[in-house]
């Protein structure tokens, strides 16, 4: 049974599936009003998809969930009329161009517009304005910020705050309209220790006046109740410890000792693609004609007489083809040289032609 203020918060097998995959699945949770929920997990498990699906803003694709008798995700708008969002990064950001009295009195014109009964509307002008700074007292007072502590008082930028004074604030806006579940993302971001235990203080405060309270952190403190995105690592058995000490233990018991690493210097040193010693690509001919040929200190009689036989006739062959070669060389000098002869020296030599003519 709900009580006045606060929202009971069930599911069973609830997850979300998106283009790349689950985000969450086999979420089950029974909170009763007014409890304070941590929602811990690491970055990236999903957890504030999680904190979006039960509060309804995002749509569940998988089982079923109940925040204050309201059904997900059949009711979605009915949760997002009883839940408020504390700050979530990249949903409802403070606006860093405004003052801090600014940002109270826009979340207080907001609320009253979009989830304040119709009545409040056609109240007389000052009668709206008494009870709007009514409600932002309280809710500063609920939450432990005092305006007249600020730098420059309700005047202070909102980009000048320090991130716990940001976090009272988001919270403070978010009590405006009395929600009966508030939940926040990130609770633990760039927060110091000693500042997290003044915020899980905040919350049980909250908590304690009826309000359940859904907040998503990397580490939960002690004494809340705890819904974690990723299962926990099951306890390791006695004899998994025992076994886990003995290997532990057992390379100082034999003794061996680490393996040297090897010598940068072993083996053969590569230089180019090539071992030490071998000879070079241009060095390679030159090394096979210093080479002796054993074959030709062998042949037999014979051969030398038949290679001395024919040596005139290979002799004047060599003779012909060298001097068809220098033919040819000429011949392709004496073109290159007709091929680009100045056109200058070209005439000179005709008027000296005419004039011995």
């Amino acid at each position: 049974m709900d009580s006045p203020h606060g929202a009971a918060v069930k599911a069973e097998d609830f997850g979300l599936k998106g283009p790349r995959g689950w985000a969450f699945r086999g979420v089950g949770v029974d909170a009763a009003p007014g409890s304070l929920i941590a929602l811990e997990g690491p970055s990236g498990s999903g957890r504030t998809c999680l904190l979006l699906a039960l509060t309804g803003r995002m749509k569940a694709t998988e089982g079923h969930a109940e925040i204050g008798r309201h059904r997900l995700p059949k009711k979605m708008a009915a949760v997002r009329r009883i839940c408020a969002l504390g700050p979530v990064p990249g949903v409802n950001d403070l606006d860093q161009a405004l003052t801090v009295a600014e940002q109270l009195r826009e979340g207080a014109l907001l609320q009253r517009h979009y989830t304040g009964p119709v009545r409040a509307l056609l109240r007389p002008r000052g009668e709206r304005r008494a009870g709007t700074k009514a409600r932002i007292e309280e809710a500063l007072t609920a939450v432990g910020l005092d305006l007249d502590t600020l730098p420059k008082g309700p005047r202070t930028s909102v980009r000048d705050l320090e991130r716990l004074e940001a976090v009272r604030l988001s919270v403070a806006i978010a009590l405006l309209g009395g929600p009966r579940l508030l939940a926040l993302d990130d609770l633990d971001l760039k927060l110091s220790d000693a500042e997290r235990v003044e915020v899980w203080d905040l919350l049980r405060s909250i908590a304690a006046r009826g309000t359940t309270v859904l907040a998503v952190c990397s580490e939960a403190p002690e004494g809340v109740t705890v819904l974690r995105t990723v299962p926990a690592a099951p306890e390791p058995t006695a004899a998994a410890k025992a076994e886990t000490r003995a290997k532990a233990a057992e390379p100082a018991g034999n003794g061996a000792a680490n393996p040297a690493p090897a010598s940068r210097g072993a083996g053969p040193k590569i230089t180019w693609g090539l071992p030490d010693g071998a000879a070079s690509a241009p060095d390679a001919p030159a090394a096979r004609k210093s080479t002796p040929d054993n074959d030709t200190d062998d042949a037999p009689a014979e051969v030398e007489a038949e290679a001395q036989t024919d040596a005139p006739a290979d002799t004047a062959s060599e003779t012909a083809d060298d001097t068809a070669d220098d033919t040819a060389d000429d011949t392709a000098t004496e073109t290159a040289t007709t091929t680009h002869h100045d056109p200058k020296g070209a005439a000179d030599d005709a008027i000296a032609e005419a004039g011995r003519a």
